[in-house]
């Protein structure tokens, strides 16, 4: 049974790709929020007893028959309510208003006017001003439910806030989540302290209890096995979980080949040197590299190495005499590009992940302990677990390795070659101190070749593009402006110390909102 704090913010996810935005700006005002599919809300809320309940985002419309909705004992509780977006006009629509397709539609950046006070930004602005937001929609509400007033209007959105004050309900159709409404995250704040009367006293390490007396609830005295990917998040999800059960944990690092360089080496040396933690380390680089021979679809890739992952830690686990648990580093970024809360039709961007389950034959169930956090959550986690710090400031690197930085077929002589232009293009990075200052960085193996004169003879050989955004989250990125000395520096050492390169060109491309981890 899940732990649950004293205050807590309900959010009703109607399937938008930011309704985690909603959670973590939440828990920035030290409120614990929680977010449930629309359709599993009316148990949630039960269960929780929140404070307040906000309803996110979606990519449906109200007005088809078979539109997502709220649940009436939300609407009967009497609590403050928040509605976004699809929140905002599907809380009108069963209040009695009315919602139509919008012919003025707004996507992005938009400004509104404001036109009467209100408790959800009391303090923030005031009548008079304009402030920008982040708008997305086609829809837009016609007419107000009774009690609702206009206190916030755009060009776009003649209802952008409307309000009853009097039973604590709050309407607006922008996303305040995201950080192109500068002042959202107040706002946010504002709606979980000030109006739902929240104290603001949750913390990490708050979160690192509860996370512990939920891991011993649901494995009990029984066996787990962890897979190590050599990210931060599966060794924070092995420490906390070890904390919490000890030697019933068993961890599975699997070395597959698709590295980068040294990385094999840090983790083994991190789980032996520095915890009590049973570590089992196992090559598995010839069976993963010769398994993608020929392979050079990205799908047929990603389901290859999540297969080839579950069949290490199977064989592992008869091993050590069976496990009744498989642990993964899971965050919520991997939960939203894998499944879809609200069961309708969505685009799987991470399917090496096994977020929706394992085979039957394995008989294990997973723990994911980690799967409501952003990666810069889980940093705190492990600061707050104890992890070094080199460890923790690690760039994320995704589970499938350079086998998603080399487009088209894997081998072993591209990881090689691809491995010393990555080690080279770090070490400049970490050499001009900006490491900290950039969320990812990486270089890419391209699947074409040029044709360039070294010296006195002609080469044929790979193109190499390099990458770094600057992130919070992981969600949104823009890219990190280098200036032309530091990338002329990187470009002629990794072509005059790389066999197999000639060319180096930089990535410019950014992340808008909605987005989620380049890979």
């Amino acid at each position: 049974m899940t732990v649950q704090p004293t205050e807590s913010i309900l959010i009703v996810d109607f399937g938008s790709q930011v309704t985690q935005l909603i959670a973590r700006r939440i828990r920035e005002a030290g409120v614990y929020s929680e977010i449930v599919p629309f359709n599993a809300s009316a148990e949630a809320f039960e269960r929780m007893q929140p404070k307040g309940v906000i309803f996110s985002g979606g990519p449906s419309s109200v007005t088809w028959d078979d539109a997502p909705s709220a649940p009436q004992v939300i609407f009967d509780s009497g609590l403050p309510l928040l509605g976004i977006c699809y929140g905002q006009q599907t809380l009108h629509q069963q209040l009695g208003g009315r919602v139509v397709p919008s012919d003025q539609r707004e996507f992005g950046r938009a400004y509104i006017d404001v036109v009467a006070p209100s408790a959800l930004f009391d303090g923030l602005w005031n009548v008079g001003e304009k402030h920008q937001v982040w708008m997305s929609h086609g829809d837009r509400v016609e007419t107000l439910a009774p009690g609702f007033e206009v206190v916030a209007r755009s060009e776009g959105a003649p209802y952008a806030i409307a309000t009853n004050e009097a039973e604590k309900r709050y309407s607006v159709m922008f996303h305040p989540e995201v950080v192109h409404t500068p002042d959202g995250g107040k706002l946010l704040a504002n709606f979980a302290r000030h109006v739902c009367g929240c104290s603001g006293n949750w913390t990490m390490a708050s979160f690192r209890e509860a996370k512990i007396a939920d891991i011993r609830g649901q494995v009990g005295k029984r066996r787990v096995i962890c897979g190590l990917s050599g990210g931060v998040d599966s060794a924070v999800a092995a420490v906390l979980i070890h904390e919490a059960i000890g030697e019933q944990l068993t961890c599975v690092f699997v070395d597959h080949g698709l590295m980068r360089a040294g990385e094999a080496e840090q983790v083994v040396s991190l789980f032996r040197n520095s915890y009590n933690i049973p570590l089992v380390h196992v090559d598995a680089s010839r069976d993963f590299l010769g398994g993608l021979e020929s392979v050079s679809d990205p799908e047929k890739k990603r389901k290859f190495i999540g297969a080839e992952f579950i069949n290490v830690f199977e064989e592992e686990a008869k091993k050590i005499g069976g496990a009744d648990f498989l642990a993964q580093g899971t965050l919520y970024p991997d939960v939203i590009e894998s499944v879809s809360f609200t069961g309708g039709p969505s685009v799987t961007i991470k399917s090496h992940h096994n977020v929706g389950g394992l085979p039957e034959r394995m008989n294990m169930k997973l723990v994911e302990p980690l799967r409501e956090l952003f990666k810069d959550e889980v940093r705190e986690l492990g600061r707050e677990l104890g992890l070094p710090e080199a460890f923790v400031g690690r760039h994320p690197f995704p589970g499938p390795g350079l086998a998603i930085r080399i487009p088209g077929e894997v081998t072993k002589d591209k990881c090689d070659i691809l491995r010393k232009a990555d080690t080279i293009y770090l070490e400049e990075i970490r050499n001009a101190g900006l490491y900290d200052a950039i969320w990812q960085a990486f270089a890419v193996l391209l699947p074409v070749r040029t044709v360039g004169v070294m010296g006195d003879y002609r080469t044929y050989d790979y193109v190499c593009a390099l990458r770094a955004v600057t992130s919070v989250d992981g969600m949104t990125a823009d890219i990190y402006p280098f200036d032309a000395a530091f990338l002329s520096r990187v470009a002629t050492r990794i072509v005059n110390e790389v066999q197999g390169i000639n060319r180096v060109v930089y990535d410019y491309t950014s992340k808008p909102p909605g987005t989620i981890e380049w890979e």
